[in-house]
């Protein structure tokens, strides 16, 4: 009872105040979206508006600029509490980058805002080294689980993400209670979440898991890569310019010259509609190339924001285009694709998996677990967390040799 009452008084406080956190930040993004598309000039200030987040994360706050990555060492080796500044930096860099027309997503700001708000209650609950590491966790939850109105993906995925393969079962009470109380205190606010349909959902037999077996290859090769080309690209950006602000700069500039001579901005900001429109009819197959490259030149040139909303936008429309080659309805292949990708790309599967059927229904449950689960595995030990730990690898005999290595040791 002392656990519970001390844990559910903590997951209260981290879940209203996440909650308003998200409802807010969630606000402030549609307005973001609506008056960039409805100004689309202020596209061509992009390369000023990254010049300016370099300059403040440069001075200011280089100890909170690896966002995510500080959160998940942090759990892995709690040291000197999470700075209050992350939550207010993530905040305006993430609005700053959407308003001007960067390609970026919100589940790293919410998370980062998470974090710092909640790990701001260890001194006055005078928590010890390990209570601090459930904290951290159950604030990943309830912001994960508050962004995007999935309170049992996030609790899961708070508890999976920081370490592949284990999961902290001493942090499942307040990551449950904190992403369930965040989510309702951002619905609280009103604030609405996208709602995704699929319409035709076949029989489960031999051939339909055959072809989302086939998909779920797809989505692991698409995830594995996005991981690799966004570290690699980055690590491009600092070879190659080594004052800081400036690679902001050059990003702003490929990706507003990229923007009028597509002449569209599909492929910049959340893209929540192209989402939609991935449910309700076949895409080409260039829709996710390009927006997984205007996403990478984005985030890796050091723009602020999340991946996760982009990987959903790249899944579900590799997805839909695969219903051009995989006899599977395009609704269902782009469900699989939302979650999928993602699932490959975080090394969160069994997270992945509840997302999709809190968002699609139980009735595709099957498919989005195979899909989940063989994305999960093609995609090897890559991740966009360069943090994240291996608990347990993904193949049993390297496993061994790690143990014995280990043993040796």
């Amino acid at each position: 009872m002392p656990y519970i009452s001390k844990w559910l008084c903590i997951s209260i406080i981290i879940g209203g105040l996440v909650g308003t956190a998200s409802a807010g930040f969630l606000q402030s993004l549609e307005w973001a979206t609506n008056f960039r598309e409805n100004h689309v000039w202020l596209i061509a200030l992009l390369p000023v508006a990254g010049f300016l987040i370099g300059l403040v994360y440069y001075y200011y706050g280089k100890d909170v600029e690896a966002g995510n990555n500080v959160l998940i060492d942090s759990i892995h080796d709690p040291k000197e509490i999470i700075p209050f500044k992350m939550a207010p930096f993530v905040y305006l860099g993430t609005l700053v980058t959407h308003f001007f027309g960067g390609s970026a997503g919100r589940e790293g700001t919410a998370l980062q805002m998470a974090g710092a708000i909640a790990d701001q209650l260890s001194k006055p609950f005078k928590l010890d080294k390990n209570e601090r590491k459930i904290l951290l966790i159950a604030s990943i939850a309830a912001g994960f689980g508050s962004i995007f109105g999935t309170p049992l993906a996030g609790a899961v995925f708070g508890l999976e993400v920081f370490l592949i393969g284990r999961i902290r079962y001493n942090a499942i009470f307040p990551a449950f209670a904190s992403a369930i109380l965040a989510n309702l205190a951002t619905d609280l606010w009103n604030v609405k979440h996208t709602h995704y349909h699929i319409d035709l959902i076949p029989k489960i037999e031999f051939l339909p898991i055959l072809y989302s077996i086939l998909a779920g290859i797809a989505f692991g090769i698409c995830a594995a890569g996005f991981s690799r080309f966004i570290h690699w690209v980055s690590s491009v950006f600092k070879s190659k310019i080594q004052y800081p602000p400036f690679r902001p700069v050059l990003g702003g500039i490929i990706v507003a010259l990229a923007v009028f001579a597509l002449g569209t901005t599909r492929y910049i900001g959340l893209g929540i509609p192209v989402i939609v429109e991935s449910f309700e009819k076949q895409l080409p197959l260039y829709d996710f190339a390009l927006k997984m490259i205007f996403t990478i030149v984005t985030l890796s040139a050091g723009f602020k924001g999340g991946e996760v909303t982009p990987l959903f936008f790249i899944g579900a429309t590799l997805g839909s285009a695969l219903s051009f080659f995989i006899p599977l309805p395009f609704g269902l292949l782009a469900g699989m694709g939302f979650v999928a990708v993602f699932a490959g790309a975080t090394n969160t599967p069994l997270a992945c998996m509840l997302m999709g059927i809190e968002l699609f229904g139980a009735e595709s449950g099957v498919y989005i677990a195979i899909a989940c689960v063989v994305s999960y595995l093609i995609s090897g030990h890559n991740s966009i967390y360069t943090k994240q730990k291996i608990g347990e690898t993904k193949n049993s005999r390297f496993q061994n040799d790690q143990d014995k290595s280990i043993s040796d040791l």
